[in-house]
């Protein structure tokens, strides 16, 4: 089901953000990278393939939404973040970048998606064969959860946080709408399905990446419950867009195969809606994702950004 506005009688008007979200975002990519750069295996340690395998999907691609959610939660919700919070979030910045880049070696495989193509060079099947892509995204499952539990906050608040990355997706978070998506295959879905099936596979793990960053430091049930709106209205616009790509924009662009829906003949919102319908919905979950951040003022700037790049966004 699609999230309600919040009904305060206060909406959000877009205002110019004080640093470009692009540079922002682009630094935070940086972070990340950085940080996976130094805790990932070398590709001199055994086995060399699979470490070369992790690598290949994991350092140097994709635009770090989840990482960056994990970033503007916390900043949203607490002014000054001192070095340990930082280094949590270093942490959980890269474990929920790992849990993605997982997902998405196993979406490629012959016997999920079978692309060829993903973030502009050949899939991890492709480039290491499907076995070594199969264990490459086995492996980072349990990698992120290292790194990720040993976070340097109190003890409880590492247990939420890995209860919170855990349900996110598993049966009833993303592995659950991957499995939606596949059995929904040839079929039709309405609205409700579409929206229940693409809020566990795609909007699970962000609505998770901004939880993560507000229990970092400890935020009360309120901010959550205001992130949870917030992520929830743009995780499902985030597919929204992504579908209406998927019809509009050429494959050199989107750095995967184009087209691929239509000819697997998936459920969508461009096959439900229509492009323009599709394009308007997106509108209208981004309004909402930026009315649930009014509450934290000038620090939810960076929420507000990367919905806007989010919804914006042409790849």
């Amino acid at each position: 089901m699609m999230p309600e506005s919040v009904d305060n009688g206060a909406h959000y008007s877009h205002a110019p953000h004080t640093v470009p979200i692009d540079d922002w975002i682009t630094e935070r990519a940086q972070e990340v990278d950085s940080y996976l750069q130094k805790m990932l295996p070398e590709t001199s340690v055994e086995p060399l393939e699979l470490h070369a395998a992790i690598r290949w999907a994991s350092i140097g691609a994709g635009k770090r939404v989840r990482a960056c959610m994990v970033y503007a939660a916390a900043q949203a919700c607490q002014a000054t973040l001192d070095t340990n919070v930082q280094q949590a979030l270093h942490r959980a910045a890269a474990a929920v970048e790992l849990i993605h880049a997982y997902s998405l070696i196993h979406d490629d495989l012959p016997c999920m998606d079978d692309d060829i193509m993903r973030r502009g060079k050949a899939a991890t099947h492709i480039e290491f064969g499907e076995a070594m892509a199969l264990l490459a995204g086995d492996a980072m499952q349990p990698l992120a959860f290292e790194g990720f539990s040993e976070m340097p906050v109190a003890p409880t608040l590492v247990v939420q946080a890995v209860r919170t990355l855990a349900m996110s997706i598993g049966s009833q978070g993303m592995a659950g709408g991957q499995a939606m998506d596949l059995l929904s295959t040839g079929g039709k879905l309405d609205e409700q399905v579409l929206a229940e099936m693409h809020a566990k596979k795609t909007g699970s793990l962000l609505a998770a990446s901004a939880q993560l960053g507000a229990i970092i430091v400890g935020a009360g049930s309120a901010k959550r419950e205001s992130l949870r709106t917030y992520s929830l209205a743009i995780g499902l616009a985030f597919q929204v867009v992504d579908d209406v790509l998927d019809v509009t924009a050429p494959s050199y662009q989107l750095g995967k195969t184009a087209g691929k829906d239509v000819v697997a003949d998936k459920a969508t919102y461009v096959s439900l809606l229509g492009v323009d319908s599709a394009t308007a919905l997106a509108k209208q979950l981004h309004q909402t994702a930026c009315d649930a951040t009014i509450s934290f003022g000038r620090r939810g700037e960076h929420l507000r950004g990367l919905a806007d790049f989010i919804v914006q966004r042409t790849y």
